[in-house]
């Protein structure tokens, strides 16, 4: 058997990684052709990864050039525990403030679960100062070591 095949996440698998987790690494092409890497929190919207940043960040000067985007979401600490995607992606970079509002409304209410109004506050403060970044998937490869003693 294939050990690529065998060790990569099904569909299901995927999606329960990608709820469970809370970090996606974000690689973009940097003006000299040098990978530019940022971590940044997530939300899963029909299956593709939405984020946030400030509109004047470097990812998206970078995503504004070259909307190519490299994902990488990993957990583990040891080889036989590690497990991850890492996906390609084309980004659409979305503007409209009330869009962006309520991704941010989103990611604060995953990563924090209740909001207060201070929250809600800031969240819409902080809105029209940032973008919301679609990332639309073209490729992906999974693993899962966990699954390395299972077939082994």
């Amino acid at each position: 058997m294939n050990v690529r095949e065998a060790i990569r996440m099904s569909p299901q698998e995927l999606a329960a990684f990608l709820a469970q987790e809370r970090t996606v690494v974000c690689g973009t092409v940097g003006r000299g052709g040098v990978p530019h890497l940022m971590p940044l929190w997530y939300v899963v919207r029909d299956g593709e990864l939405w984020a946030w940043t400030y509109a004047a960040s470097q990812k998206v000067r970078n995503l504004e050039r070259d909307p190519r985007a490299t994902l990488l979401v990993e957990a583990g600490e040891v080889y036989e525990e590690l497990r991850g995607v890492m996906l390609t992606a084309e980004t659409v970079i979305e503007r409209d403030g009330a869009a962006v509002a309520a991704l941010g409304l989103e990611l604060y209410t995953r990563y924090h679960e209740a909001l207060s109004d201070e929250v809600r506050s800031m969240i819409e403060h902080q809105a029209p100062k940032r973008v919301a970044l679609r990332f639309v998937e073209r490729s992906r490869t999974s693993w899962d070591h966990r699954k390395l003693t299972a077939a082994g």
